[in-house]
C-alpha cells in the first residue's frame, strides 16, 4: 500500500513539474492598433519571443501564471502577469518623444489660422483630392507663412513616365517644388561657413498683369571630397513576384551596380532582401571589394510575396550594428512599394519608420514600375524617415541620382530644415505659395505643425510666391524702400539636436520679366506646366503653348534636362489635347 501510494505522489509530482500551459493574447497600441515585432521575454525560461503579423502570441510555460517583460522601439516597457486559459489584450504606451513624432505634419503653414478657419479657407475648391493647392491669403492678417525645404525629385521624373505613356497624369501625382528641385539651377552666393546662401527677385506675373512673382533661391553648401564622412549603407531591395518585370528588379540591379562604383574603401555595405524570404543578402563587406558587392547584386532574384515590413525592420537592426558614430549611416530601400503582408498601409507604415526617427539613420527611397507603384508609400517613409526619395524611370534617371548627383542623394548639411518668411503688408496685400501643398488629412490635424527636410550638399531650391502687392491710389508702383519680407530658415547640423537659424531680409529689388536670370525664366514655365498638370484654377489664363515659347526662349542650349523638359511639354499639349477633343465629341 505504501508502495502504491509514493508511486501515485511521485506520478502526480512529475506531472505537476511536467505541466503546460499556453499563454495567449495581443500585443495593442493605445488606439487599439495591432503592434507586431513586439519583443516578449519570458521570466520562468528567459527565453525571447515575438508578437506576430496581427500583434498576436502564443507562448508554451511551466508556469499557470507567468510574467512578461515586453519592449518594442518607441513604446515604453511593461512588465505583466499573464494567465493560462485567459486571452490577453496588452496595451503597450508610446513613449512621448514618438507621440510627438507621429502627428500629422504640413508641407507647410500658415501662421495663427485656427484649423477650422483653415480648413474652410483651403477646401473651398471644386473638387476634392489629397492635395489641397494653396491659395492666396492676406498678409495683413496672416503675415507668417512656413515650409520644409527638401530636395526630392520624384514627381518629376514619374510623370515623365506618364507622358511617355502617352497618358494623362493623376493631378496628384504632381508635387510643384520637386519638379523645381529636378533643376539644379544657379546658386545662391554664400557667406563663408554658411550651410545656406540666399537670393531673391521680383518680377511681373505672366499670367495676371496685376500681380507679380517673388522667386526665393535658396542653397546648400558643397562638400568637399575630403569632408565626406564614411558610409554604413544598408541596401534594402525587394524581390518580390512584383519586381519581375524590365523596369522594376533589373533596373535597380544596374542602378545599384552604378552606386558601387563610386564607392571608397572606408565605406561598408550590406544588402537586406524581402520576398520569399527576408534576410541578409550580403553581410557588411567594405567598399574596396567592389567584385563581391557586384556579384551579391547580380545574383538578386525575384519571387514571393512582399513582406515590407519585416524588410525595414531587418535593414535598421544590420545598419544600428554597423553604426558609425559622426558616419553617414543610411538605409536605401528600393521597391515598387506594393507592400502586401505586415504593416502596409501608410498609417502603419508611418508608425513603423517613426520609431526609427531619432536612430540617426537616414533612409532614401528609390521608386520604380508602373500599375502598382505606392509613390504615396514611398513618400511616407521618406518624410517619417529623415531622407529622401526618387523614382527611377529609366538607367538615365538611375545615372543622374546615385552618380551625378550621388552627394546630394545620400549626404545631408542640413536635418530637420523648414523656411519661415513674414510679409510686410504695407508691400504685399496678398500672397499665394506655389506648391509645397498639404495633404488633406495633415491639413485637419488641429495639432499639427511644419515638419522639417533633409537637405543634401550643393542643392539649389527655387521657391515662388505669387504676390499681389500694394499699390498707393493712382500709381502703378508700390513702394521699395521697405523690405518685402523677412525671412529665416531654421535647421540642424546633422548628429546635433541645437537648432540653428539663419535670417535674411528680403529686398523689394524688382525686374522686368525678360531681365531676369534666364534659369529664373525657365522655373516659370516649369510652374506653369505643373499647373496645367494639376487642372489648377489658377492655370485659365495660359496654356500649352505658352508654356512651350517661354521655356524654348529661356532654356540654356545644350542642357539636355532642359531640352528634354521642352519635349515633355510638347507630349502633353498632345496628349490633353486629344483628351479635350474627345470631351467635346461626347
Amino acid at each position: 500500500m505504501r508502495i502504491a501510494c509514493a508511486i501515485l505522489l511521485f506520478t502526480l509530482m512529475f506531472a505537476t513539474a511536467s505541466a503546460q500551459y499556453y499563454l495567449r493574447g495581443e500585443i495593442r497600441d493605445e488606439k487599439g492598433n495591432v503592434l507586431s515585432n513586439a519583443k516578449l521575454k519570458l521570466q520562468s525560461s528567459n527565453l525571447l519571443y515575438y508578437s506576430g503579423v496581427k500583434g498576436a502570441f502564443g507562448i508554451v510555460s511551466s508556469k499557470e501564471t507567468d510574467s512578461l517583460f515586453i519592449s518594442l522601439d518607441g513604446y515604453q516597457d511593461l512588465a505583466i502577469k499573464v494567465e493560462a486559459g485567459r486571452y490577453h489584450i496588452i496595451s503597450l504606451k508610446m513613449l512621448y518623444s514618438a507621440a510627438h513624432l507621429q502627428r500629422n505634419k504640413l508641407v507647410s503653414l500658415t501662421r495663427n489660422m485656427q484649423p477650422e478657419e483653415r480648413k474652410k479657407h483651403l477646401f473651398s475648391g471644386e473638387t476634392y483630392s489629397t492635395l489641397v493647392e494653396n491659395e492666396f491669403v492676406q498678409a495683413r492678417k496672416y503675415p507668417e507663412t512656413g515650409f520644409a525645404i527638401h530636395a526630392d525629385r520624384a514627381a518629376y521624373s514619374n510623370i515623365r513616365r506618364f507622358l511617355n505613356m502617352q497618358t494623362t497624369v493623376p493631378p496628384d501625382a504632381v508635387r510643384t517644388e520637386e519638379l523645381l528641385n529636378y533643376f539644379n539651377f544657379d546658386a545662391s552666393p554664400l557667406a563663408r561657413d554658411s550651410i545656406f546662401g540666399f537670393r531673391s527677385y521680383i518680377s511681373d506675373c505672366p499670367w495676371n498683369a496685376q500681380h507679380q512673382l517673388l522667386y526665393l533661391n535658396i542653397a546648400s553648401r558643397k562638400i568637399d571630397s575630403s569632408e565626406i564622412p564614411p558610409s554604413n549603407l544598408v541596401f534594402l531591395v525587394d524581390v518580390s513576384g512584383s519586381m519581375d518585370m524590365p523596369n522594376r528588379l533589373p533596373l535597380l540591379k544596374s542602378s545599384f551596380k552604378l552606386l558601387v562604383d563610386n564607392l571608397r574603401n572606408t565605406d561598408t555595405v550590406s544588402i537586406v532582401v524581402y520576398g520569399s524570404t527576408v534576410g541578409v543578402w550580403l553581410t557588411p563587406t567594405s567598399g574596396a571589394d567592389k567584385a563581391k558587392i557586384r556579384k551579391s547584386i547580380e545574383e538578386l532574384y525575384p519571387g514571393g510575396s512582399t513582406p515590407g515590413e519585416s524588410g525595414i525592420r531587418t535593414a535598421y537592426r544590420l545598419a544600428k550594428s554597423q553604426f558609425i558614430k559622426g558616419g553617414n549611416n543610411r538605409v536605401i530601400l528600393a521597391t515598387d512599394g506594393d507592400f502586401n503582408v505586415g504593416q502596409s498601409s501608410e498609417d502603419e507604415l508611418e508608425k513603423l519608420i517613426t520609431q526609427h526617427q531619432e536612430s540617426g539613420i537616414y533612409l532614401t527611397c528609390l521608386g520604380v514600375g508602373m500599375g502598382n507603384y505606392k509613390d504615396s508609400k514611398l513618400e511616407v517613409l521618406a518624410k517619417k524617415g529623415n531622407g529622401n526619395f526618387a523614382y527611377l524611370d529609366n538607367e538615365h534617371e538611375a545615372e543622374k541620382v546615385l552618380v551625378h548627383e550621388l552627394t546630394q542623394t545620400l549626404f545631408t548639411v542640413a536635418d530637420d530644415a523648414y523656411l519661415n518668411i513674414r510679409f510686410n503688408s504695407s508691400v504685399v496685400r496678398e500672397y499665394r505659395l506655389i506648391g509645397f501643398d498639404n495633404k488633406a488629412k495633415a491639413l485637419a490635424d488641429s495639432l499639427n505643425e511644419v515638419e522639417g527636410g533633409e537637405v543634401g550638399p550643393g542643392h539649389s531650391l527655387l521657391v515662388l510666391f505669387e504676390i499681389e502687392p500694394v499699390r498707393p491710389a493712382g500709381s502703378d508702383a508700390y513702394p521699395t524702400d521697405e523690405p518685402v519680407a523677412n525671412l529665416s530658415i531654421n535647421f540642424r547640423k546633422p548628429n546635433e539636436s541645437l537648432r540653428r537659424i539663419t535670417e535674411y531680409q528680403v529686398e523689394a529689388n524688382y525686374s522686368g520679366f525678360t531681365e531676369l536670370p534666364k534659369c529664373y525664366q525657365f522655373a516659370t514655365s516649369v510652374v506653369m506646366f505643373a499647373s496645367l498638370l494639376k487642372q489648377s484654377k489658377f492655370s485659365h489664363q495660359f496654356g500649352w503653348n505658352d508654356v512651350i515659347i517661354m521655356a524654348d526662349e529661356a532654356h540654356r542650349k545644350g542642357d539636355y534636362m532642359q531640352e528634354e523638359f521642352i519635349s515633355m511639354v510638347q507630349k502633353a499639349k498632345k496628349i490633353y489635347g486629344k483628351m479635350r477633343k474627345r470631351k467635346n465629341k461626347e
